[in-house]
């Protein structure tokens, strides 16, 4: 493999570098005894001196990477703590490649076998990768020119992966940790390295649309900060900078996007080997170097301090970074914690958004609701006032028809008295002797009156029949009317107010009547003291008084009648207001009835629906079940069927077979002429049975019984023939018949 090779090429490299290394040892010591005796400067010893002792650093970190990775399963092992320091200074640039590899052991994966095959599939990320290709490293070598080879395999990196995982898909700050990776290794290695990242290392979590391991890291980076560095954090809070505004990339790009390339490429091997621990410390660790810096800067001035000061801090390299970022407070089981709290407060936000979802819904619901019964209560206040309307009318009608009714019936009884008395009338002047001219003048008059008479009773039985025919009207409509009861009431109201109005008619005649009464008196004794004006004055007096009296009384009548009016006018208005008020709660009860009806019209539907449902569940269960039991049916149908088809198969088989060893066993022991004709016999019987037992199937058996036949005869005959053609056998003379059956061949003529 691959991996296999790579670690062959790093030995050899390294034993090489190790052999020259001993050259160059041997050539440095010949040079500086040779110029020690040519020139006494000390200066070229010194210079060398650091040189050497410099690549004697880098050759022993060479040396012990190179040991590191032949004994990685042991070291892996047993010497953790001093992997992760080695690590934590550096791992030398031609080791990253494999080291990275085997830190997230990605070196034998299977997928590598799938990327050659993902390459020709068409990914739905493919524009997206295109776009944000030229904003990857725009300023590196290898990623700089458009359409080049680094561009290149970076989209293949990307596209194979958003094929692989299509919940992820791609996400813009992946392409820089590929990008990292391609600047190490081939793309294939890259892939699968890629891979294990996502899966083992938190970022697939991290790039989800959803980013919610994104906002568990900046809880939990705000809780350090909070815990480790107060006064910052409260400025933070002051200045409204969440963490997300400067942190977010940090932890997406673990920090290439940030901080210089190999300062990066430096937290990115301690993040290979400890995961995103390193993101948290070294991000408190730059916090708490620049801390009196941001604590006096505003919101913007701390944006453009992260993205333009803090990078250039780093030139000088990481060490000092990685050095404060260990000497930050991480605990691993608060983490746990701080993550099992922000579980809790993301559960309970989704609880209160579901409920708060839920709310909306039913306020929205309620809402329509609402509308829909204000519009149903308009529309019954509408129905009960045009209701009340008619009512009134055909009260007001009823009364009239009433009134015009009793006035026609007065009518009638006169007309008919007047009949009466013009009948009596003639029948005396008939019978009372006279002068003719006289009688027959009267009896023409009379008869005219009769006529005139008798066509106002017509009239009034005609007006009697239009009156009837309108209250049978009116009745007809009243008992349409919805509710009776009402109907009653109104009739025992009307009734009431007709009482009382009759009581006040009756009142105010009376009145009427003491005022005449009075006038009269008033009159005669105005015509009594007529003559009396000449009189003395103390009759004078007298006569003033009682004038006086009299107007008084007369005043006091028409204050009686005026304050009868006044009281009739009171009842009358007490009569409207009762009225109205109990057309009011009639109207009320109405609603509150509607509304009641509604509701259980409503819950009726509800029911209804919920059972029509149901039928249809069970309707639709049932047609399931009679199509599996059909089909069950068929199926069982099916395996009788071919059942009793092997069975028949094996039944003829089994017949034919005994024939045969019938057959051999005469053919070993008889005369051939008498075996052939017994044959035949046996063919005929043969044949009448298998026509007797097998008539629906039997074409079957007769072809097995032809093929046999033909089989030990030498040849084929049609199942006809064999049955009725009359065969004739001749066998050689040197062929002996007690020879097998099989060393026969006989010779058929057909007849």
């Amino acid at each position: 493999t691959s991996y296999t090779l790579l670690k062959k090429r790093l030995t050899l490299f390294v034993f090489l570098f190790l052999c020259r290394r001993l050259l160059e040892t041997d050539s440095k010591s010949l040079r500086s005894v040779n110029g020690s005796r040519r020139n006494s400067g000390s200066s070229l010893v010194s210079s060398s001196s650091a040189s050497s002792n410099l690549s004697h650093l880098e050759e022993d970190s060479w040396i012990l990477w190179g040991r590191v990775v032949n004994e990685w399963d042991d070291v892996r092992k047993k010497k953790e703590k001093q992997l992760k320091d080695l690590v934590r200074k550096g791992i030398p640039h031609h080791f990253r490649a494999i080291v990275w590899q085997l830190l997230c052991n990605a070196q034998n994966l299977p997928i590598k076998d799938q990327y050659s095959e993902l390459l020709k599939m068409t990914s739905p990320c493919e524009k997206l990768i295109r776009r944000d290709i030229a904003r990857t490293y725009p300023e590196h070598e290898f990623f700089k020119e458009k359409d080049s080879l680094g561009q290149e395999v970076l989209f293949n990196v990307m596209k194979a992966y958003s094929l692989v995982d299509r919940e992820v898909g791609y996400c813009q700050g992946s392409a820089f940790i590929v990008g990292l990776l391609l600047m190490q290794m081939p793309e294939e290695e890259a892939f699968c390295v890629f891979v294990k990242l996502m899966q083992d290392y938190r970022l697939r979590e991290l790039f989800k649309p959803s980013m919610a391991e994104l906002g568990l890291c900046m809880y939990q980076f705000e809780c350090m900060i909070q815990e480790q560095l107060p006064e910052l954090h409260i400025h933070f809070q002051a200045q409204s900078f969440h963490t997300s505004m400067y942190a977010s990339s940090w932890f997406l790009t673990i920090f290439l996007t940030s901080f210089p390339l190999p300062v990066a490429t430096r937290i990115f091997d301690i993040f290979m080997c400890e995961g995103l621990e390193i993101v948290f410390r070294v991000g408190l660790a730059i916090l708490q170097m620049n801390q009196a810096e941001l604590i006096q800067l505003d919101m913007e001035g701390m944006l453009q301090y992260f993205q333009k000061v803090v990078p250039h801090q780093l030139d000088s390299g990481p060490d000092k970074v990685i050095q404060v970022a260990y000497q930050v407070k991480y605990n691993a089981k608060k983490m746990k914690k701080l993550e099992k709290e922000y579980t809790t407060i993301k559960t309970k936000e989704m609880e209160e958004q579901v409920e708060i979802k839920r709310l909306r819904t039913e306020n929205r619901l309620l809402k329509q609701r609402i509308d829909t019964l204000e519009k149903v209560s308009h529309i019954v206040r509408d129905w009960l006032r045009q209701g009340q309307v008619t009512r009134a009318q055909e009260a007001e009608e009823n009364y009239l028809v009433k009134r015009e009714l009793a006035t026609v019936k007065q009518q009638s009884e006169e007309a008919s008295m007047q009949l009466e008395q013009a009948q009596s009338t003639i029948r005396q002047l008939q019978q009372q002797p006279g002068n003719p001219r006289y009688s027959e003048e009267f009896l023409l008059q009379l008869e005219r009156e009769l006529v005139q008479a008798r066509l106002k009773e017509a009239e009034s039985q005609c007006a009697l029949k239009e009156m009837q025919d309108k209250i049978l009207d009116m009745e007809k409509r009243n008992t349409c009317l919805p509710d009776e009861n009402n109907v009653v009431r109104l009739q025992e109201e009307l009734m009431g107010v007709k009482l009382r109005e009759a009581e006040a008619l009756t009142g105010l005649k009376e009145l009427r009547q003491q005022v005449r009464d009075l006038e009269d008196h008033w009159q005669r004794h105005l015509a009594r003291t007529a003559g009396r004006w000449k009189d003395g004055p103390r009759k004078n007096t007298m006569s003033e008084l009682q004038d006086e009296l009299m107007s008084v009384r007369l005043r006091e009548a028409e204050a009686q009648a005026e304050l009868r009016e006044t009281r009739q006018r009171l009842l009358e208005m007490e009569t409207q207001n009762q009225i109205h008020s109990n057309q009011l709660r009639r109207a009320e009860q109405e609603a509150r009835s509607l509304q009641e009806r509604l509701q259980v019209l409503t819950g009726q539907n509800k029911t209804l629906r919920g059972e029509l449902q149901e039928a249809k569940r069970k309707q639709a269960e049932t047609e399931c079940k009679n199509k599996e039991e059909v089909m069950a049916v068929r199926l069982r149908e099916a395996d009788n069927m071919a059942a009793m088809a092997e069975l028949q198969q094996q039944i003829s088989e089994l017949e034919i077979q005994k024939e045969e060893g019938k057959v051999k066993g005469q053919l070993n022991h008889t005369d051939s002429s008498q075996h052939i004709r017994e044959l035949k016999d046996q063919i005929a019987e043969l044949s009448r049975e298998v026509r007797c037992a097998h008539t629906g199937s039997s074409m079957k058996g007769y072809a097995n019984l032809k093929y046999l036949i033909g089989h030990h005869c030498g040849f084929l005959l049609p199942c006809s023939e064999v049955l009725t053609t009359p065969c004739r056998m001749v066998f050689p003379a040197q062929r002996q018949f007690n020879s097998p059956i099989h060393t026969l061949s006989p010779s058929i003529s057909v007849a």
